[in-house]
């Protein structure tokens, strides 16, 4: 940038929408980025008159971090934990997503064993990330015993995550071709037992909010928006199905395990805040339902495609055979040698469509890398779920769209 495009950018800042009211009566006031409600990454500039909001600019970007642009100066193995930091809640749907494009360009097929355990670990952080969605959002309309209920589970499951991970929230165990190592002893009865505790605290929810009085004067018909506005605005995952549309990648582009499984897609009525806090209450049921069915059909063998461009030789080889040291060398420095073209792969991820655009140039570092990140879609759009309502249901409507600040500003 020249010294004459800076003084430029100084004479003419970053401006809202809008600097004054359309009403003689309207006031301008400022929400975010400081507010805790706005997760520290987001400003709503807001139009209001009386307790009503008019008009609504919403303004991402405080989290930047240059994700991207980041992953050009790495190679395909080594960008992966930059990847775990989008949607933090739920890092290993990011893990596979990612892996999955660098697999289709590399022609690789995964081992029965690898997409079982991939489709299963997805939903198993699915329903990690909608407990976390709405647990803070039942937590900011006062719902305290709810939200200690869902953190309770949330918590039992993060640990389980880390027994297998070696940490809790990002995890980095994706590998291109295969899983960082295989299920631990006693893993998958340690995950029967959270299911099983998971029935009887959502049960408690169920009977805390669903004819909550309160919690449904403050939700239904509050954040409406219809299928039209919503497919118009690019919405997808939970906000999109909450108005009636039964869209979902797992179905609709079948990947992983998901053609194996018996599912169903659950959808709303008038895509309010009540819609988006059921589709998920009934999401994460169905996770429940595919994990179960995963666990039964679970298959035995290898976790690693036996592929030298992409799988590390065992360390026993590489001690003892000069091809395997120098595979293992290349790998480390060079990276994996990914064909020369492009992909696209999207994902189902707990907030809608997560997708991965690779650009290779043939080399050890990916060209480009760009993120369909479903959180920035969704802030395009969310001054449409914000203006006629109170500015009272800015935070609990910003509460049902879950933005994920790692993953909207990347």
């Amino acid at each position: 940038m020249t010294t004459r495009d800076t003084d430029e950018t100084l004479r003419n800042p970053v401006r809202p929408a809008f600097d004054t009211p359309s009403t003689e009566d309207g006031v301008i006031v400022n929400i975010g980025p400081s507010h805790p409600a706005t997760h520290g990454t987001l400003q709503i500039i807001a139009e209001l008159s009386g307790e009503r909001v008019v008009r609504a600019d919403v303004h991402c970007g405080y989290l930047h971090r240059g994700f991207e642009k980041e992953c050009e100066a790495h190679t395909w193995h080594t960008l992966i934990p930059y990847v775990d930091r989008l949607n933090y809640c739920s890092a290993l749907i990011n893990n596979f997503a990612y892996c999955d494009a660098v697999e289709t360009l590399m022609g690789i097929e995964l081992t029965p064993r690898t997409r079982y355990l991939r489709t299963l670990l997805s939903e198993y952080s699915r329903i990690a990330d909608h407990m976390t969605c709405i647990a803070a959002s039942v937590m900011e309309l006062g719902a305290m015993t709810a939200f200690l209920y869902l953190m309770t589970i949330r918590d039992w499951i993060y640990e389980h995550l880390a027994d297998l991970t070696g940490a809790r929230v990002t995890y980095s165990y994706g590998r291109i071709g295969g899983l960082a190592h295989d299920l631990p002893e006693g893993w998958l009865e340690r995950l029967e037992e959270i299911l099983d505790e998971y029935e009887e605290y959502i049960g408690r929810i169920h009977g805390l909010m669903d004819r909550n009085r309160i919690f449904i004067e403050r939700t239904r018909d509050v954040g409406v928006i219809s299928t039209e506005e919503a497919i118009h605005w690019g919405f997808t995952g939970p906000i999109l199905r909450s108005t009636g549309v039964p869209r979902d990648l797992r179905r609709d582009t079948p990947y992983l395990a998901y053609p194996e499984l018996d599912f169903e897609i659950p959808v709303g009525i008038n895509g309010d805040n009540y819609d988006r806090y059921y589709v998920r209450m009934r999401e994460m049921d169905e996770s429940v339902h595919m994990i179960r069915q995963l666990m039964q059909g679970l298959p035995d063998g290898p976790i690693n495609v036996d592929d030298r461009r992409c799988t590390f030789p065992d360390k026993q080889r590489v001690y003892s055979e000069i091809e395997s040291l120098i595979n293992h060398f290349k790998l480390v420095i060079d990276g994996p040698q990914v064909p020369a073209g492009e992909v696209y792969r999207a994902h189902e991820a707990a907030n809608g469509e997560l997708g991965f655009y690779l650009v290779s140039d043939g080399t050890g570092s990916p060209h480009r890398v760009h993120v369909r990140a479903p959180s920035f879609v969704h802030m395009g759009g969310l001054h449409r779920l914000l203006e006629g309502y109170q500015l009272a249901d800015v935070v609990s409507t910003f509460g049902t769209v879950n933005m994920i600040g790692g993953e909207c500003d990347r």
